[in-house]
C-alpha cells in the first residue's frame, strides 16, 4: 500500500535554515513567472480564503486559511489554515504542511533575501519596529543573515518592548523611535499601523528599511519621504503595486510613480545599493512565495 502524504509541522523547524530558504526563494524566481489566483467565501463575518499559485518546474500550492472572528469569545484561535503541495508533473499531493509554519518562514525569509542585496556591507545594528510574532520571525531571520548584529526593538507600548527584550537575547528595548532610527542599519517593521509610524527624516544614508506590515489598501507603515529618499523595491509588482497602500497610495497621489519601482525578485540582479543610499523594501508576500517555502520546508525534511 502506497504511504499517505506527510502533514508536515511546527517540529521541521529543527530542519529548516533562514539562509538555505533565502536561497531557494532566490532560485523559485529563476523558473518561469507563477500563475496565481485567489478567491475568497463569506459567510457573515466568516471567511475563507484560498491562494493557488502554479510554478512550472516546482509545483503548485493552494494555502486555505479560515477566519473566524467569533472563535475569541470561546478560547478558540481565530484564523486556522493549511497549505497542499502538489507535484508538478503528475499533480499528486505531496505534502500538506502546518498553514503557521509556512507563513511564518515565507514572511522572514522573503524579507531576509531582500536585506541580503540592500543591506549596507557592514551591519552593526538592527531595530525592530512592533514587537509581535513576525517581529520574533525576524529576530532569527536577520540573526542568521547578519551574525554579530545587535538588536533593538521599539513598539507603541514600552512594556510590551522589554517582554520581547527579555525572551530575545541580546535585544535592547528602546522608547525614542526617532533616534532609534537613526542608528540603525536595517530597520524591520512589522505593525498593524494604518497611519505612518516611519519618518523619511529619521533616516540616515545607508539604511536598508524593510515595510511588512501594511498588507491592506488602507494601511501605511512609512510616510511618503522614506519612499522618494529611498530606493524602492518590492518582493513582487503584481501583489504591491495595484493592492497595498504603503505603494499604491503614494503613486495615486503622484507622490510616486510605478516606475520608482526599481525592481521585483524576478529581477533579483536589479537589487543593488550605493554606499550611502537608503533602500526601501517592501513586503507583500504571495500565493508563489508560499508555493517556494513549502517545496524548501518539504525538501529539508526529506533530506
Amino acid at each position: 500500500m502506497t504511504a499517505p502524504p506527510p502533514f508536515i509541522g511546527p517540529e521541521a523547524e529543527a530542519k529548516l535554515d533562514w539562509l538555505a530558504l533565502a536561497q531557494a526563494i532566490a532560485a523559485g524566481h529563476d523558473l518561469p513567472k507563477a500563475d496565481l489566483k485567489d478567491t475568497f467565501l463569506y459567510r457573515g463575518d466568516d471567511t475563507v480564503l484560498s491562494r493557488a499559485a502554479w510554478i512550472d518546474g516546482l509545483g503548485i500550492a493552494v494555502k486555505t486559511a479560515t477566519v473566524f472572528p467569533g472563535n475569541a469569545e470561546a478560547g478558540k484561535p481565530t484564523i486556522g489554515g493549511a497549505v497542499s503541495l502538489f507535484d508538478d508533473t503528475d499533480g499528486a499531493l505531496a505534502a500538506t504542511l502546518d498553514f503557521a509554519l509556512v507563513t511564518k518562514w515565507k514572511t522572514a525569509g522573503d524579507s531576509l533575501l531582500a536585506a541580503l542585496r540592500l543591506a549596507p556591507p557592514r551591519v552593526e545594528t538592527i531595530l525592530l519596529v512592533g514587537a509581535g510574532r513576525v517581529a520574533s520571525s525576524m529576530y532569527a531571520a536577520l540573526g542568521a543573515g547578519f551574525p554579530g548584529a545587535r538588536f533593538r526593538v521599539w513598539t507603541r507600548n514600552p512594556a510590551r518592548a522589554e517582554t520581547f527584550a527579555e525572551a530575545h537575547l541580546g535585544t535592547e528595548p528602546v522608547d525614542d523611535l526617532e533616534r532609534a532610527l537613526g542608528t540603525a542599519d536595517i530597520v524591520s517593521s512589522a505593525t498593524m499601523a494604518t497611519e505612518p509610524v516611519l519618518r523619511g527624516d529619521w533616516l540616515t544614508p545607508g539604511t536598508h528599511v524593510d515595510l511588512i506590515g501594511a498588507y491592506r489598501a488602507d494601511m501605511r507603515e512609512a510616510d511618503d519621504e522614506v519612499l522618494t529618499r529611498g530606493r524602492l523595491f518590492v518582493d513582487a509588482r503584481s501583489t504591491t503595486i495595484g493592492h497595498i497602500g504603503e505603494v499604491m497610495d503614494p503613486i495615486a497621489r503622484g507622490v510616486i510613480s510605478e516606475a520608482d519601482v526599481l525592481a521585483d525578485f524576478y529581477e533579483l540582479g536589479r537589487f543593488a545599493r550605493g554606499p550611502d543610499d537608503i533602500t526601501v523594501f517592501k513586503n507583500g508576500g504571495g500565493a508563489h512565495l508560499d508555493l517556494m517555502t513549502a517545496r524548501y520546508i518539504l525538501d529539508a525534511v526529506a533530506a
